[in-house]
Protein backbone atom coordinates (compact mmCIF):
# COMPACT_ATOMS: atom_id res chain seq x y z
CA UNK A 1 0.00 0.00 0.00
CA UNK A 2 1.61 3.40 -0.72
CA UNK A 3 1.21 6.48 1.54
CA UNK A 4 1.63 10.03 2.00
CA UNK A 5 4.90 11.09 2.11
CA UNK A 6 6.37 12.43 5.19
CA UNK A 7 6.53 16.10 5.21
CA UNK A 8 8.49 16.94 8.50
CA UNK A 9 7.87 15.58 12.07
CA UNK A 10 5.68 18.19 12.97
CA UNK A 11 2.34 16.59 14.33
CA UNK A 12 -0.69 16.96 12.46
CA UNK A 13 -3.55 19.50 14.15
CA UNK A 14 -6.30 17.44 12.16
CA UNK A 15 -5.20 14.05 13.18
CA UNK A 16 -5.64 14.32 16.61
CA UNK A 17 -8.48 13.91 19.53
CA UNK A 18 -8.14 16.76 22.37
CA UNK A 19 -6.82 14.33 24.44
CA UNK A 20 -3.87 12.97 22.12
CA UNK A 21 -3.23 16.59 20.89
CA UNK A 22 -2.73 17.24 24.91
CA UNK A 23 -0.49 14.70 25.34
CA UNK A 24 1.99 15.84 22.59
CA UNK A 25 2.26 19.28 23.51
CA UNK A 26 3.16 17.82 27.07
CA UNK A 27 6.01 16.33 25.17
CA UNK A 28 6.73 18.42 22.89
CA UNK A 29 6.38 22.04 24.69
CA UNK A 30 6.03 21.34 27.98
CA UNK A 31 3.25 22.53 30.65
CA UNK A 32 2.81 25.75 30.71
CA UNK A 33 2.49 26.14 26.99
CA UNK A 34 0.56 22.87 26.88
CA UNK A 35 -2.39 24.17 28.70
CA UNK A 36 -3.53 25.88 25.41
CA UNK A 37 -3.85 22.87 23.55
CA UNK A 38 -7.90 22.40 23.89
CA UNK A 39 -8.28 25.50 22.15
CA UNK A 40 -6.04 24.86 19.54
CA UNK A 41 -7.39 22.14 18.57
CA UNK A 42 -11.33 23.01 18.83
CA UNK A 43 -9.74 26.03 16.45
CA UNK A 44 -8.22 24.07 14.38
CA UNK A 45 -11.18 21.38 13.75
CA UNK A 46 -13.85 23.54 13.69
CA UNK A 47 -12.78 26.43 12.04
CA UNK A 48 -9.71 25.30 10.27
CA UNK A 49 -7.38 27.83 11.51
CA UNK A 50 -4.00 27.34 13.49
CA UNK A 51 -3.68 30.81 15.69
CA UNK A 52 -2.17 29.68 19.00
CA UNK A 53 -1.98 33.66 19.99
CA UNK A 54 -5.84 33.78 19.60
CA UNK A 55 -6.14 31.44 22.33
CA UNK A 56 -3.96 32.67 24.52
CA UNK A 57 -0.49 32.07 23.65
CA UNK A 58 1.80 34.76 23.68
CA UNK A 59 4.20 35.25 20.89
CA UNK A 60 7.24 32.99 22.29
CA UNK A 61 4.53 30.08 22.87
CA UNK A 62 3.02 30.64 19.65
CA UNK A 63 6.06 29.98 17.97
CA UNK A 64 7.01 27.20 19.57
CA UNK A 65 3.32 25.90 18.91
CA UNK A 66 4.37 26.25 15.20
CA UNK A 67 7.68 24.95 15.09
CA UNK A 68 6.07 21.52 16.76
CA UNK A 69 2.39 21.39 15.34
CA UNK A 70 0.92 22.18 11.66
CA UNK A 71 -2.82 22.34 10.26
CA UNK A 72 -2.53 21.74 6.39
CA UNK A 73 -6.02 22.02 5.34
CA UNK A 74 -6.37 20.60 1.30
CA UNK A 75 -7.32 23.21 -0.84
CA UNK A 76 -10.53 23.98 -2.71
CA UNK A 77 -9.68 24.04 -6.24
CA UNK A 78 -13.08 23.36 -8.22
CA UNK A 79 -16.64 22.63 -7.38
CA UNK A 80 -19.46 22.22 -9.20
CA UNK A 81 -23.10 21.86 -8.15
CA UNK A 82 -26.32 20.17 -9.79
CA UNK A 83 -29.90 21.90 -8.51
CA UNK A 84 -31.84 18.92 -7.23
CA UNK A 85 -35.70 18.32 -6.12
CA UNK A 86 -37.12 21.28 -3.50
CA UNK A 87 -33.93 23.63 -3.61
CA UNK A 88 -31.48 20.56 -2.43
CA UNK A 89 -28.32 20.52 -4.66
CA UNK A 90 -25.55 17.76 -5.12
CA UNK A 91 -22.29 19.42 -4.81
CA UNK A 92 -18.70 18.30 -5.97
CA UNK A 93 -15.45 19.38 -4.58
CA UNK A 94 -12.59 18.77 -6.08
CA UNK A 95 -9.25 19.59 -3.37
CA UNK A 96 -5.69 19.60 -3.74
CA UNK A 97 -3.23 18.12 -1.37
CA UNK A 98 0.26 19.19 0.16
CA UNK A 99 1.96 17.47 -2.29
CA UNK A 100 0.04 18.61 -5.05
CA UNK A 101 -2.46 14.89 -5.54
CA UNK A 102 -6.14 15.85 -6.02
CA UNK A 103 -8.81 14.01 -4.49
CA UNK A 104 -12.80 14.44 -4.35
CA UNK A 105 -15.47 15.05 -2.18
CA UNK A 106 -19.01 15.16 -2.57
CA UNK A 107 -22.45 17.18 -0.31
CA UNK A 108 -25.53 15.34 -0.86
CA UNK A 109 -29.09 16.28 0.26
CA UNK A 110 -30.77 13.85 2.40
CA UNK A 111 -34.35 15.72 3.41
CA UNK A 112 -35.17 17.75 5.95
CA UNK A 113 -32.47 20.25 4.61
CA UNK A 114 -29.75 18.16 6.03
CA UNK A 115 -27.25 17.37 3.96
CA UNK A 116 -24.38 13.46 3.84
CA UNK A 117 -20.45 14.62 3.05
CA UNK A 118 -18.96 11.49 1.15
CA UNK A 119 -15.38 11.64 2.02
CA UNK A 120 -12.02 10.14 0.04
CA UNK A 121 -9.63 7.65 1.69
CA UNK A 122 -6.99 7.59 -1.59
CA UNK A 123 -6.07 9.21 -4.16
CA UNK A 124 -7.03 6.46 -6.64
CA UNK A 125 -8.29 2.91 -5.45
CA UNK A 126 -6.63 -0.23 -5.91
CA UNK A 127 -9.63 -2.81 -5.99
CA UNK A 128 -10.35 -2.38 -9.73
CA UNK A 129 -13.89 -3.06 -9.36
CA UNK A 130 -14.77 -2.70 -12.71
CA UNK A 131 -18.01 -0.63 -12.18
CA UNK A 132 -16.34 2.05 -11.06
CA UNK A 133 -14.70 5.02 -12.41
CA UNK A 134 -12.08 5.60 -9.76
CA UNK A 135 -10.58 2.11 -10.22
CA UNK A 136 -9.41 3.31 -13.86
CA UNK A 137 -6.78 5.57 -11.98
CA UNK A 138 -5.18 2.70 -9.88
CA UNK A 139 -3.93 3.39 -6.27
CA UNK A 140 -2.02 6.65 -6.36
CA UNK A 141 -1.57 6.72 -2.40
CA UNK A 142 -3.54 6.74 0.80
CA UNK A 143 -4.32 9.49 2.81
CA UNK A 144 -3.40 10.21 6.04
CA UNK A 145 -5.23 11.17 8.76
CA UNK A 146 -5.24 14.40 8.53
CA UNK A 147 -6.07 14.58 5.14
CA UNK A 148 -9.07 12.77 5.67
CA UNK A 149 -10.54 15.18 7.84
CA UNK A 150 -9.16 17.93 6.45
CA UNK A 151 -12.21 17.17 3.47
CA UNK A 152 -14.72 17.66 5.97
CA UNK A 153 -12.88 21.14 7.68
CA UNK A 154 -12.09 22.43 4.40
CA UNK A 155 -15.39 22.05 3.15
CA UNK A 156 -17.03 23.53 6.46
CA UNK A 157 -14.38 26.52 6.28
CA UNK A 158 -14.29 27.19 2.65
CA UNK A 159 -17.31 26.27 1.11
CA UNK A 160 -19.95 26.79 4.13
CA UNK A 161 -21.00 22.91 4.21
CA UNK A 162 -22.63 21.89 7.52
CA UNK A 163 -22.94 17.66 6.91
CA UNK A 164 -25.28 15.78 9.54
CA UNK A 165 -23.29 12.77 8.46
CA UNK A 166 -20.21 11.40 6.80
CA UNK A 167 -19.87 8.82 4.21
CA UNK A 168 -16.85 6.62 3.47
CA UNK A 169 -17.81 5.84 0.29
CA UNK A 170 -15.58 8.57 -2.21
CA UNK A 171 -12.39 8.04 -3.80
CA UNK A 172 -10.66 4.99 -2.54
CA UNK A 173 -11.43 1.69 -0.41
CA UNK A 174 -11.69 2.68 3.04
CA UNK A 175 -10.66 -0.38 4.96
CA UNK A 176 -7.31 -0.73 2.72
CA UNK A 177 -6.01 2.15 4.33
CA UNK A 178 -7.57 0.99 8.38
CA UNK A 179 -5.16 3.21 10.18
CA UNK A 180 -5.91 6.21 9.12
CA UNK A 181 -9.38 5.86 8.82
CA UNK A 182 -9.20 4.61 12.67
CA UNK A 183 -7.40 7.77 13.31
CA UNK A 184 -9.74 10.04 11.06
CA UNK A 185 -12.67 8.14 13.26
CA UNK A 186 -11.84 9.03 16.12
CA UNK A 187 -10.64 12.97 15.54
CA UNK A 188 -14.15 13.53 13.48
CA UNK A 189 -16.40 11.93 16.96
CA UNK A 190 -14.07 13.98 19.03
CA UNK A 191 -16.40 16.15 21.35
CA UNK A 192 -13.87 18.86 21.89
CA UNK A 193 -14.11 19.06 17.66
CA UNK A 194 -16.72 18.20 15.31
CA UNK A 195 -18.22 16.13 17.48
CA UNK A 196 -19.62 13.65 15.37
CA UNK A 197 -22.21 10.62 16.42
CA UNK A 198 -20.62 7.57 15.77
CA UNK A 199 -24.25 5.96 14.05
CA UNK A 200 -23.55 9.33 11.78
CA UNK A 201 -20.82 7.91 10.29
CA UNK A 202 -20.77 5.47 7.86
CA UNK A 203 -17.96 3.39 6.39
CA UNK A 204 -18.08 1.68 3.01
CA UNK A 205 -16.12 -1.48 1.58
CA UNK A 206 -16.06 -4.17 -0.60
CA UNK A 207 -15.02 -6.54 1.69
CA UNK A 208 -11.83 -6.01 3.00
CA UNK A 209 -12.00 -8.64 5.83
CA UNK A 210 -8.37 -7.48 6.97
CA UNK A 211 -9.79 -4.10 7.63
CA UNK A 212 -13.29 -5.64 8.54
CA UNK A 213 -11.29 -7.62 11.81
CA UNK A 214 -9.06 -4.11 12.11
CA UNK A 215 -12.54 -2.53 12.42
CA UNK A 216 -13.96 -5.26 15.03
CA UNK A 217 -10.67 -3.92 17.49
CA UNK A 218 -12.97 -0.41 17.74
CA UNK A 219 -15.42 -2.10 19.79
CA UNK A 220 -18.03 0.60 18.13
CA UNK A 221 -21.59 -1.02 18.26
CA UNK A 222 -23.39 2.26 16.69
CA UNK A 223 -21.03 2.71 14.34
CA UNK A 224 -22.47 2.57 10.47
CA UNK A 225 -20.91 -0.34 7.97
CA UNK A 226 -22.03 -0.83 4.54
CA UNK A 227 -21.21 -3.46 1.89
CA UNK A 228 -20.89 -3.16 -1.95
CA UNK A 229 -21.92 -6.54 -2.56
CA UNK A 230 -22.74 -6.50 -6.65
CA UNK A 231 -22.85 -9.84 -6.92
CA UNK A 232 -23.74 -12.96 -4.33
CA UNK A 233 -22.03 -15.73 -5.98
CA UNK A 234 -18.23 -16.16 -6.14
CA UNK A 235 -17.99 -16.60 -9.52
CA UNK A 236 -19.58 -13.37 -10.62
CA UNK A 237 -18.01 -11.66 -8.02
CA UNK A 238 -14.39 -12.43 -8.87
CA UNK A 239 -15.51 -10.87 -12.32
CA UNK A 240 -16.68 -7.53 -10.96
CA UNK A 241 -15.00 -7.06 -7.74
CA UNK A 242 -11.50 -8.65 -7.95
CA UNK A 243 -10.61 -8.47 -3.83
CA UNK A 244 -13.13 -11.70 -3.90
CA UNK A 245 -10.36 -13.43 -5.61
CA UNK A 246 -8.64 -12.93 -1.96
CA UNK A 247 -11.81 -12.83 -0.02
CA UNK A 248 -14.18 -15.26 -1.07
CA UNK A 249 -18.07 -14.54 0.29
CA UNK A 250 -17.85 -17.31 2.87
CA UNK A 251 -14.89 -15.20 4.27
CA UNK A 252 -16.74 -11.70 4.17
CA UNK A 253 -19.44 -13.24 6.09
CA UNK A 254 -17.67 -14.75 8.77
CA UNK A 255 -16.17 -11.08 9.41
CA UNK A 256 -19.66 -9.00 9.26
CA UNK A 257 -20.83 -11.89 11.44
CA UNK A 258 -17.88 -10.74 13.81
CA UNK A 259 -18.42 -7.48 14.05
CA UNK A 260 -22.17 -7.23 14.80
CA UNK A 261 -21.92 -5.31 18.08
CA UNK A 262 -25.49 -5.43 19.11
CA UNK A 263 -28.81 -6.76 18.21
CA UNK A 264 -30.59 -4.07 16.44
CA UNK A 265 -27.14 -2.60 14.56
CA UNK A 266 -28.57 -2.56 10.23
CA UNK A 267 -25.81 -3.28 7.52
CA UNK A 268 -25.93 -1.60 4.75
CA UNK A 269 -26.01 -3.82 1.43
CA UNK A 270 -25.37 -2.14 -1.90
CA UNK A 271 -26.41 -3.28 -4.82
CA UNK A 272 -25.04 -1.46 -8.03
CA UNK A 273 -27.90 -2.55 -11.13
CA UNK A 274 -26.35 -3.56 -13.90
CA UNK A 275 -28.31 -4.27 -16.90
CA UNK A 276 -27.60 -7.53 -18.55
CA UNK A 277 -25.04 -7.95 -15.32
CA UNK A 278 -26.43 -8.34 -12.39
CA UNK A 279 -30.26 -8.36 -12.94
CA UNK A 280 -31.70 -11.39 -12.84
CA UNK A 281 -34.46 -12.76 -10.47
CA UNK A 282 -31.43 -15.64 -9.65
CA UNK A 283 -29.36 -13.04 -8.38
CA UNK A 284 -32.69 -11.41 -6.17
CA UNK A 285 -32.44 -14.62 -4.78
CA UNK A 286 -28.68 -15.10 -4.12
CA UNK A 287 -28.16 -11.60 -2.42
CA UNK A 288 -31.09 -13.33 -0.05
CA UNK A 289 -28.91 -16.35 0.62
CA UNK A 290 -25.81 -13.95 1.42
CA UNK A 291 -28.01 -11.64 3.84
CA UNK A 292 -29.70 -14.70 5.25
CA UNK A 293 -27.18 -15.40 8.46
CA UNK A 294 -26.54 -11.12 9.03
CA UNK A 295 -28.95 -10.20 11.10
CA UNK A 296 -31.04 -6.57 10.03
CA UNK A 297 -29.89 -6.05 7.03
CA UNK A 298 -30.58 -2.97 4.56
CA UNK A 299 -30.52 -3.50 1.01
CA UNK A 300 -29.88 -0.17 -1.62
CA UNK A 301 -30.16 -0.60 -5.12
CA UNK A 302 -27.71 1.81 -6.59
CA UNK A 303 -28.73 2.48 -10.44
CA UNK A 304 -25.38 1.97 -12.18
CA UNK A 305 -23.92 5.47 -12.93
CA UNK A 306 -21.76 4.95 -16.25
CA UNK A 307 -18.05 6.25 -16.22
CA UNK A 308 -15.43 7.28 -18.62
CA UNK A 309 -15.40 3.93 -20.39
CA UNK A 310 -19.11 2.11 -19.56
CA UNK A 311 -19.44 -1.36 -18.54
CA UNK A 312 -22.89 -1.59 -19.57
CA UNK A 313 -25.73 1.21 -19.74
CA UNK A 314 -28.09 2.51 -16.86
CA UNK A 315 -30.78 0.73 -16.13
CA UNK A 316 -34.48 2.23 -16.73
CA UNK A 317 -37.06 2.74 -13.96
CA UNK A 318 -38.64 -0.26 -14.93
CA UNK A 319 -35.57 -2.35 -14.13
CA UNK A 320 -34.76 -0.79 -11.09
CA UNK A 321 -38.53 -1.70 -9.79
CA UNK A 322 -38.74 -5.17 -11.03
CA UNK A 323 -35.60 -5.91 -9.24
CA UNK A 324 -36.31 -4.26 -6.03
CA UNK A 325 -39.64 -6.21 -6.26
CA UNK A 326 -37.85 -9.22 -6.39
CA UNK A 327 -36.07 -8.29 -3.26
CA UNK A 328 -38.72 -7.55 -1.36
CA UNK A 329 -40.16 -11.01 -2.68
CA UNK A 330 -37.56 -12.53 -0.87
CA UNK A 331 -38.25 -10.70 2.23
CA UNK A 332 -35.71 -8.02 2.33
CA UNK A 333 -35.94 -4.02 2.96
CA UNK A 334 -34.71 -2.68 0.61
CA UNK A 335 -34.28 1.34 -0.50
CA UNK A 336 -33.61 2.55 -3.80
CA UNK A 337 -31.27 4.92 -4.08
CA UNK A 338 -32.15 8.23 -6.23
CA UNK A 339 -29.29 9.07 -8.58
CA UNK A 340 -27.67 12.76 -7.87
CA UNK A 341 -24.71 14.04 -9.41
CA UNK A 342 -24.49 12.00 -12.06
CA UNK A 343 -24.48 14.96 -14.70
CA UNK A 344 -21.42 16.19 -11.92
CA UNK A 345 -19.42 12.71 -12.42
CA UNK A 346 -20.50 12.82 -8.72
CA UNK A 347 -22.49 9.75 -8.29
CA UNK A 348 -21.42 6.48 -6.91
CA UNK A 349 -18.89 4.93 -8.65
CA UNK A 350 -18.25 7.94 -10.91
CA UNK A 351 -15.23 9.92 -8.53
CA UNK A 352 -12.11 10.44 -9.95
CA UNK A 353 -9.39 13.39 -10.62
CA UNK A 354 -9.62 14.56 -14.29
CA UNK A 355 -6.08 14.77 -14.39
CA UNK A 356 -6.02 10.67 -13.95
CA UNK A 357 -8.96 9.69 -15.39
CA UNK A 358 -8.57 7.22 -18.14
CA UNK A 359 -4.70 6.40 -16.64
Amino acid sequence: MLSCPRLDDRVDLLATTRATLLDAAHVRLGGAAARHAPAVHRRAHRNGTFAPELDGAGPADADRWRAAFRLDLPTVTARLDAPGPAGGSTAKAVLRLGDGRSIETVRVPIGDRRESQCVSTQVGCGMACRFCETARMGLVRSLTAGEIVGQVVAARATLGWRPASIVFQGMGEPLDDADALIAALRALTDPNGLAFARDRLTVCTVGHVDGLRRLATLGWSRLGLSLSLTAADDGARRELVPIARRWPLAEVQRALIELRGRRNWQLGIHWCLLPGVNDRREDARKVAMFCAPLGRVMVHVIPYNPGSVPLTRPPTDTEVARFVGWLRDEGLPVRRRITKGRELMAACGQLATDSRRGR
